[in-house]
């Protein structure tokens, strides 16, 4: 579907410009950040920007989520709302917490692990939603637009991080650190250990870089996507594009039914699995 996508799209550019065009459109600068309350603490950069708000927002939504969904009174029996918390609570639990996770971790890592995965999936779900957070007016009303603040690596690598010193705090705290640390020395013929060994402390450090940026290249590429389709509408403004409009709605409809989902459920299990295996590393 996205190779289709692309090649209609790419078919689309190729149509002569002088003949069409009624502008220019630029997808990757719906991705800058720009200061919009300046907040520096010496070297410290926490100013307010289209992803911090974006994550507020994110973050107060999940809450709320929590509250309205989840929150039954004992032996009463669930209505609609208390089922959609049940099942969420239920794929937290048994598909992601108890596979990644030893028994003896789950209570206390599983608020981790099902947090993070319905705080991404939130995220991700204000991404494809229009809101007038764009940073930019029109005679002074706010325009509104779409961004993911799971798009920008700094909010996905902060996330992942997370992950990274739960894992090894953990894994020390289970293990002692002798015992943990040798566990990521396996059992091989000794000529082969300085090559094995760096493979594997490397290895614990892509796991940083593979959470991070799974995340946010599926997000940035859906979103370049769905903005380029709605930048050719407005600058073309022909007919031609008339065979590329259901593709993009049949994209835009699997990223949000599918990939956010996906995306909020694999870093949820993932992190599990990493907390996991650092608490009992010869599993």
């Amino acid at each position: 579907m996205k190779r289709l996508i692309v090649l209609v799209s790419t078919l689309a550019l190729l149509l002569p410009a002088n003949a069409f065009a009624r502008g220019e459109f630029d997808p990757t600068k719906e991705f800058e950040q720009h200061e919009w309350i300046p907040i520096h603490l010496g070297p410290i950069n926490l100013s307010i920007t289209k992803a911090v708000a974006y994550l507020m927002l994110g973050s107060v939504l999940t809450m709320l989520f929590g509250w309205v969904f989840m929150r039954t009174k004992l032996g009463s029996k669930p209505g609609r709302k208390g089922t959609v918390g049940e099942m969420v609570y239920e794929i937290a639990q048994t598909q992601v917490a108890e596979q990644g996770l030893p028994h003896k971790a789950i209570a206390r890592w599983f608020p981790f692990v099902a947090s993070l995965m319905l705080f991404i999936f939130v995220v991700n779900f204000l991404g494809f939603i229009p809101l007038p957070l764009t940073g930019e007016t029109y005679h002074g009303i706010p325009t509104w637009g779409i961004y993911a603040a799971t798009s920008s690596i700094s909010v996905t690598l902060a996330l992942a991080l997370l992950t990274f010193v739960f894992t090894h705090y953990e894994g020390i705290k289970w293990n002692g650190p002798v015992r943990y640390f040798k566990s990521w020395i396996p059992e091989a013929p000794k000529p082969l250990l300085a090559l094995i060994v760096p493979l594997e402390i490397l290895g614990q450090f892509m796991r940083l870089i593979s959470l991070s940026v799974r995340l946010f290249a599926n997000m940035l590429a859906g979103h370049i996507l769905i903005l380029t389709f709605l930048g050719l509408i407005f600058i073309f403004q022909s007919i031609a594009l008339v065979p590329v409009i259901i593709p993009a709605i049949l994209f835009y409809i699997f990223e949000v039914v599918i990939v956010i989902g996906i995306q909020a459920f694999i870093f949820a299990a993932l992190s599990a699995i990493y907390i996991g295996s650092a608490i009992e590393p010869e599993h």
